[in-house]
């Protein structure tokens, strides 16, 4: 269940209305194109955009990330799509998206550092992506069934568990926890010996697994319920299990495993609107309103550092981003993985799911 706030949009609408024609402001409006998660067509996300052009984008939904790379392969159109960075470099080498010309946005100096640092933001030299919203992914837990000094990676492999543990339908999410669990160097760049250990940890987790995850409504209702007791899942799952006042929590003990991700827009080739339109919606999603709105409301962090000012630090606290230092230190970053890398991820994680 996500948490909206409904005011502004409203506001900024009424506002528009007295300038421009309703009509013909909501087409030009509707003429870009965003392909997208299911929510992120939240208004609040681009309050500048709707100020500028008096209503929202159109948006087409993906379910996953490896869903969005084979639509647009196979011809869909689009103005910005939204992933994450350890697909990045896939999409670059199918020649899906262009450059980002950073000197055209606005916020650019604004967004912190370390994300812009990260692997997939820029590659080759080249900007292809302006980071929107971060967080953990990490073992989300029933505190009430299972004791903090208990919970670990590991627990998803004990047979006391079976088919009351859930995670991604994502091969590279899956990747990301086997490494972690089973200690490999790098997530991005295993040897064969490190792939091999993760695939069989995948493997030894599967008979536990009550099922494997594509929507996140779908682990928030089950740990809800008491049907699964540990899952694999993002940090607005623990805040949404939170504020409906579930007895869960993530574990965040970097020593046992824990993973942050970055997921941002970027300008697909596809892109048939001009890039005054396209560089005003990336504009608006990267402002500081769009950054407090997405933290008081969804429980993420966003990529403007002056969003961490303006928010309500007790959210700020409750969140645990007073010290967003704290993401970066020895957490495993989604980096971008190798197209090689990531397909033979793809190949061996439906022979596990098929129980081979």
């Amino acid at each position: 269940m996500k948490h909206f706030a409904l005011g502004l949009t409203g506001a900024l609408a009424a506002a528009t209305a007295l300038t421009v024609p309703a009509g013909i402001a909501q087409a030009e409006a509707g003429s870009l194109s965003v392909f997208d998660w299911s929510g992120y067509e939240d208004q609040g996300f681009y309050g500048g955009y709707v100020e500028k052009y008096g209503g929202a984008p159109s948006y087409t939904y993906f379910g996953s990330v490896e869903e969005a790379f084979t639509k647009l392969q196979s011809g869909f159109a689009a103005d910005l799509a939204h992933p994450c960075t350890d697909a990045l470099r896939k999409w670059v080498a199918a020649d899906l998206i262009k450059p980002i010309d950073t000197s055209r946005i606005d916020n650019w100096d604004k967004l912190l550092p370390q994300i812009k640092d990260v692997d997939g933001v820029t590659i080759d030299g080249q900007t292809y992506m302006v980071p929107f919203e971060w967080g953990n992914t990490g073992l989300i837990y029933r505190t009430d069934q299972i004791a903090e000094e208990d919970v670990s990676l590991q627990l998803l492999a004990d047979p006391a568990y079976q088919g009351k543990i859930a995670i991604p339908d994502a091969a590279s999410s899956a990747y990301a926890m086997a490494a972690l669990a089973t200690g490999a160097s790098s997530y991005t760049d295993m040897s064969d010996e490190e792939f091999q250990k993760a695939s069989d940890f995948l493997r030894r987790i599967h008979p536990n697994v009550r099922f494997y995850w594509s929507d996140a409504g779908q682990l928030d209702q089950a740990i809800a319920s008491g049907e699964v007791l540990l899952g694999w899942g993002w940090n607005q799952s623990e805040l949404n299990l939170i504020w409906n006042e579930t007895p869960a929590k993530m574990m965040r003990d970097v020593d046992k495993g824990i993973a942050t991700w970055v997921c941002g827009y970027v300008h697909l080739n596809s892109s048939t609107q001009s890039d005054e339109q396209v560089y005003d919606m990336l504009n608006a999603l990267s402002a500081e309103d769009s950054g407090k709105y997405i933290i008081e409301n969804w429980g993420y962090a966003h990529s403007n550092a002056e969003a961490f000012k303006s928010a309500d630090q007790e959210l700020i606290k409750a969140y645990g981003f007073a010290d967003v230092d704290s993401f970066f230190e020895d957490s495993l970053f989604f980096d971008a993985v190798t197209p090689e890398l990531e397909g033979r991820m793809l190949k061996e994680f439906e022979r596990i799911k098929a129980g081979f």
